[in-house]
């Protein structure tokens, strides 16, 4: 089934010209090179790596980013890139925003111009890899718990801890750890590591049911030294690597729309040719309408809520309350979606020739990462309240 696009309202007549040449570019080179391949690295855990220069080609590592060979496209452009992508799969979406916003975003918002120099153009074309270590295997959702530490020794550091839950840390050439500075009274600092310094070890987590297209890894740093410009000299607190999760979350509210089209647009056009009863297509049935009415509108309100968090953010004004309603409703309405469309196909929801159960199944984990949806939902409340109730 060939996807045929989902646009109820004529979303397309809000996004310029050049947002729509962008998000069809991404769509066929989706279409023509990772939905082929997809269903087959999903059974073997296998991440598509040969698609990685590729995507450093077409500029979606630091879309958004100015400079450094970035395509400094706007935030609406780069969020139609991620929605592309998810559409195509959660894991790869995943590789890419991690790339973006979790390690080049940090080493150009709080680096030296020598590291952006060094960094940055080699991550965009996709000839460097790198990951984000933040999450620890006792604080996720409590990053400001970690026990990851850094001390100054002579001219450099050394950093000791482990890091879980980390996309790319096995493959990655470079890792942005956050870590706790004891010679600073414990503030949250980031450091550019490179993975190949003694002390370094990453091991993958076998065994998902979930983002199998992706890697995943624990990191483990004992006794690491690093030099002194490792250090990112502008980050400054726990605020610094939540302001990098802002930037991914922003992405993941796009991608969860795609992954939520391809369900719907998968059940539509399954429920127009599948026949039951009557030997009339189950499109017919009042119960089938209801699942699709309700798709199509969580769908629609997802995209209008995305698009005014896009432009708040082109134009300055976006907070972070804004960012996590967009990613927490988008999200969970993604879920609703590929529930709501394995129903529809039956038995054959569950199966691999359609697209949903692996949908199903990555949304389980992007429901969590970045921010849980009941974490968002406490964020927004001490918003509106003014009460913090974490």
């Amino acid at each position: 089934m060939k996807f045929k696009g989902v646009d109820f309202i004529e979303f397309d007549s809000l996004l310029t010209e050049d947002e729509r040449l962008v998000r069809d570019n991404t769509r066929k080179f989706i279409e023509e090179n990772l939905v082929p391949i997809i269903e087959q690295c999903n059974r073997d855990g296998r991440f598509p790596r040969e698609l990685v220069r590729p995507f450093g080609e077409l500029g979606f590592f630091g879309a958004s980013l100015k400079g450094y060979g970035c395509a400094g496209m706007g935030n609406v452009e780069y969020g139609l890139v991620m929605q592309e992508l998810e559409r195509g799969d959660s894991g790869v979406r995943s590789f890419v925003s991690v790339q973006s916003a979790l390690v080049m975003y940090p080493i150009y918002a709080f680096g030296s111009e020598e590291q952006k120099q060094k960094w940055l153009p080699p991550l965009q074309k996709g000839e460097k890899i790198g990951c984000f270590g933040l999450t620890e295997p006792g604080f996720g959702s409590n990053p400001g718990g970690m026990r990851t530490r850094a001390k100054k020794v002579g001219d450099g550091y050394v950093l000791n801890g482990e890091k879980m839950w980390i996309t790319s840390g096995s493959i990655a050439d470079v890792a942005v750890i956050w870590a706790k500075l004891e010679d600073e009274k414990d503030k949250v600092r980031g450091f550019i590591v490179e993975t190949n310094l003694p002390g370094f070890k990453a091991d993958d987590v076998h065994g998902k049911w979930s983002l199998r297209a992706s890697v995943t890894s624990g990191l483990s740093l004992q006794d690491v030294h690093v030099p002194a410009c490792s250090l990112l000299p502008k980050s400054d607190g726990l605020k610094s690597p939540l302001m990098c999760l802002n930037q991914a979350r922003y992405g993941i509210a796009w991608g969860a729309i795609g992954a939520a089209m391809a369900c719907y647009d998968a059940a539509l056009q399954y429920a127009q040719v599948r026949k039951q009863f009557r030997d009339q297509p189950i499109a017919s049935h009042q119960l089938v309408q209801e699942k699709l009415v309700w798709m199509i509108t969580e769908i629609t309100k997802a995209q209008l809520l995305a698009l005014q968090v896009g432009r708040l953010k082109d134009a300055e004004k976006v907070q972070h309350q804004h960012i996590s309603m967009a990613k927490r409703n988008n999200v969970w309405m993604a879920l609703e979606c590929a529930r709501l469309a394995r129903d529809i196909l039956g038995a054959n929801g569950i199966a691999d020739d359609y697209p949903i159960m692996r949908h199903m199944m990555n949304l389980e984990s992007v429901k969590t990462y970045e921010g849980t949806h009941d974490i968002h939902t406490l964020i927004i409340g001490a918003h509106v309240t003014g009460i913090d109730a974490l």
